[in-house]
């Protein structure tokens, strides 16, 4: 088992497919977007096609109006009946999750639930200032997971996480990532947006509105999706909707850059053309 890692639009998922055709391998995507059904255009998850050919885990799990977290995620892996296994996606923080691990959450009711969702910021810092000093104000799935746990146990998180530490999941697992220069990855943007557009990104998110009726959803403010229902609204024309998406995943491919530099220090990067090599000598051989 290795994890190909990048920013997005960077080629991860085409050498994951090569790599698994040619060596009998299937694939556990981590992307956040991919993960729901019916998001298929905005994702840029696999083509069907694809999807026959090599079999994909993480990928059309849940619907678009379904909560999705880490652990979720994590117990996606675990029914994974073997070991072959490429991981691949932009999403790195549900890598680093696995190789860090994550503590068990106590068992929380939909009174918990929706009691959870009026607490604020500040109610977490005069609950436990150590864990608020530790998030942003803006958190807010981890602020109500705090008080989730708050709620469930009466204890302060970091007193909960005290009792039940994290148990890592992937502690060692070879991690390849795709170096790429920011001009040239603006252009693979470029691309692959416009390849978005011509596919049908517009009617795939009127769809997606129609359907669910719920901007809030988290599905539905994903960069592809949140730009087009402010066209919708009259923010952007055509072309200003092209330029934003575009603008937004660079930047998304940014942090993406930041957070695979600061979290996995034991990787091994090089160019595309180059990594397939390094990879087939390094794990495949």
């Amino acid at each position: 088992m290795f994890a190909i890692i990048g920013p997005t639009a960077s080629g991860k998922s085409n050498l994951a497919l090569e790599l698994a055709k040619e060596f009998g391998y299937e694939i556990l995507s981590l992307d956040s977007l991919s993960i729901y059904k019916e998001i298929d255009i905005a994702s840029a998850k696999p083509s069907k096609e694809e999807l026959k050919e090599i079999k994909h885990y993480g990928i059309d799990e849940i619907y678009p109006n379904e909560e999705f977290n880490v652990a979720k995620f994590i117990e996606i892996y675990k029914k994974i009946p073997h070991e072959k296994i490429i991981i691949v996606g932009g999403s790195s923080f549900y890598l680093k999750a696995m190789i860090d691990g994550i503590s068990q959450m106590p068992p929380i009711n939909k009174e918990i639930k929706e009691k959870a969702k009026r607490f604020s910021f500040k109610d977490i810092q005069q609950i436990d200032p150590l864990y608020a000093n530790k998030i942003s104000q803006n958190d807010t799935y981890r602020i109500q997971k705090a008080a989730q746990i708050y709620l469930a146990t009466k204890l302060p998180p970091t007193e909960y996480f005290k009792l039940h530490p994290k148990i890592p999941i992937l502690p060692q697992i070879p991690i390849f990532e795709i170096e790429i220069s920011r001009d040239k990855l603006r252009e693979r943007i470029k691309k692959r947006t416009k390849k978005m557009f011509e596919m049908g990104l517009i009617d795939e998110v009127a769809y997606l509105e129609k359907k669910y009726r719920d901007r809030r959803l988290p599905s539905l403010k994903a960069i592809g999706v949140k730009e087009v229902l402010d066209y919708f609204n009259g923010k952007y024309n055509k072309d200003e909707l092209f330029e934003k998406i575009v603008t937004n995943t660079a930047r998304l491919a940014k942090r993406q850059q930041i957070f695979n530099k600061t979290q996995f220090p034991q990787k091994i990067s090089a160019p595309l053309e180059k990594l397939k090599e390094i990879i087939k000598r390094e794990n495949l051989s």
